[in-house]
């Protein structure tokens, strides 16, 4: 019979006390606030651009009260550092970064005054919309886990708001931009014949 060798990996024992596992869990929550805080200013600045590329005045439309929005969810970041005892700071994000970029570029690689750009626009927007679910869905757990209802109830708020994009979104590319961006894509390819 063959010897068989197992290898254990040897693990480090760390224990932490509960004050310090609090503390740990509380430095994550801000750097993931602060993160969101530069994430959302990035978007007030971004979004402007996202409206003015927009064929649909509907769209165009969802753009500028997202913004509005948006405005209203940097304010309430500020509140909730206030509520901390912090001051108000972001730190790059790079996933709202990235997600930006990708929107830019779709604005770049389709043509203007069409609803393709505005089915692309939209699929972009949701990106950043999900990307948003995610972030303020994990910070309003941590919020609980905490013990800072206050800062969940703030911070659920704005899940709802971005929950409630997301929708409108959705319904604006199945209730018209989708079937004519279609329809444009037909008639190119009939051209072309």
């Amino acid at each position: 019979m063959a010897k068989s060798t197992k290898k254990t990996a040897s693990k480090k024992e760390v224990s932490y006390t509960k004050e310090e596992n609090q503390n740990m869990l509380q430095e994550f929550f801000l750097d993931e606030l602060r993160d969101i805080y530069w994430a959302e200013k990035h978007l007030v600045k971004s979004l402007p651009k996202f409206q003015k590329a927009a064929t649909s005045e509907e769209l165009a439309g969802a753009f500028e009260e997202h913004l509005a929005v948006t405005e209203e969810q940097v304010a309430r970041l500020e509140q909730v550092f206030e509520l901390l005892g912090e001051k108000p700071r972001g730190k790059k994000c790079e996933a709202m970064e990235g997600l930006v970029k990708e929107g830019e570029s779709i604005i770049k690689d389709t043509e203007a005054g069409t609803s393709t750009r505005d089915a692309a626009l939209i699929i972009s927007a949701q990106k950043i919309e999900h990307y948003e679910i995610a972030a303020y869905g994990g910070l309003c757990t941590l919020a609980k886990t905490l013990g800072t209802e206050e800062i969940a109830e703030i911070l659920g708020e704005t899940l709802e708001e971005e929950k409630e994009t997301d929708e409108l979104l959705t319904e604006l590319a199945e209730n018209n931009i989708n079937e004519v961006a279609a329809m444009e894509d037909e008639e190119e390819v009939e051209e072309e014949n």
